[in-house]
Formats: C-alpha cells, structure tokens, sequence
C-alpha cells in the first residue's frame, strides 16, 4: 500500500522568511566570534560552528568573512545613529536621558558591536569597505547629537557647570573603557552600576 504525502511546496514568502531567520543566526554567532578573536583571528568554519550549521552553507549567505564583518559593522552603526537619533524621545529629564543612553551602550549587544567598531579604529586588520563606513561615523558626531541635551541639564542644574564638550568627552571615554573591560562579575555588572558612573557629571540630591 502507497502512502500519499500532501506536503506542499514552500511559498515565496516562507522561503524568504526561512532565509532572513538563517542569516540573523549567522550574523549573531560572528558577531560574538568576531567580537572575541577579531578578524583576523576568526575562520569561516568557527563561525559557523558558533551557528550551529555546516561550513558550506554559511557560503550561502555570505561570500567571505570580511563581507560579514563588514555587515555587522553596518548594523552597529546604525545602531548607533539610531540610538542618538531617539534620545531627545527618551522619557524624562536630560539625566535620565543621558542614562538611558549609558544603559543602552552597557548593554550586552551594544558592547559586542563597540567592540567591533573598536576593532576597525584600531586594527590593520579591518576590511577597507568597514573602514570607509567608519569614516563617515566620527566620534565628533556623537558628543555633537548630545551637547544640546547636556547643556540642557546644566541650565536646569541637573549636571555639574564647565564646558560641555569637556564634560561629556570625559565621561564617554570612562564608559567605552568600560565595554571594552571583562565584566568582574556577571554580563550585567557595569549596567547595575550607572548611577555611580552619573555621578561623574550629576549633580547629587
């Protein structure tokens, strides 16, 4: 006896779906992969190992390693001008502002991609194409999207007097030494402690 399967054909849409799912899968092993080794000491077949799939098929959706580092790299900063954009959005004073902003870059995903993009800034390593996006991402950019609010703060007596830029440049690079830094405890150690890390530009009480 015959056993009919009625299985039908995937559509375009699920087909689409199923590859978007893979590809994010990728994407996320290499940035943890990346993030740890760098480029240069990453192999295709590590990442895909961290994904779970076969050497092989990785080469389905990306042709080389620098073509997915330099994905992510996109992704971060994107990321990141997006975050900046959304800041005048946050709920609450510019304090609280400014510490939304601190939590998102301490938290777990927004450290691996400054990781990345540390990486490009630093290493000789890094694909051009990476480089080149970098290029257009100063990190002028970033203090200059956070001054109003900052001056802001000052004018309400939120943050301590002086010269903004100086300010935030200071406690900027206090926190993206942090991300770079091995949590001493759990994953989550640096976030828990944000109100200390405010304390180096607000105002007590």
């Amino acid at each position: 006896m015959e056993l009919k399967t009625d299985v039908s054909p995937l559509t375009d849409q699920q087909l689409e779906r199923i590859h978007e799912e893979r590809k994010s899968q990728i994407k996320q092993a290499a940035l943890k992969v990346f993030a740890q080794h760098g480029i240069a000491g990453t192999k295709i077949s590590s990442i895909a190992a961290a994904a779970g799939i076969s050497q092989g098929l990785s080469y389905r959706y990306f042709n080389s390693k620098e073509e997915l580092y330099t994905e992510l790299v996109r992704e971060a900063l994107y990321e990141a001008d997006s975050t900046l954009g959304r800041l005048h959005e946050f709920p609450g004073s510019p304090a609280d502002q400014i510490r939304e902003l601190t939590r998102i870059m301490l938290d777990r995903e927004h450290r691996l991609y400054f990781l990345l993009i540390r990486q490009v800034q630093i290493s000789e390593d890094a694909p051009d194409a990476a480089k080149k996006l970098l290029a257009q991402h100063p990190p002028e950019k970033t203090i200059e999207n956070i001054i109003p609010i900052f001056i802001k703060g000052q004018q309400e007596g939120e943050f301590y007097e002086g010269d903004p830029v100086e300010l935030l440049l200071c406690y900027f690079s206090v926190i993206t030494g942090l991300m770079l830094q091995e949590s001493p405890a759990d994953e989550d150690f640096w976030s828990r402690q944000i109100d200390v890390l405010m304390r180096m530009v607000k105002k007590s009480g």
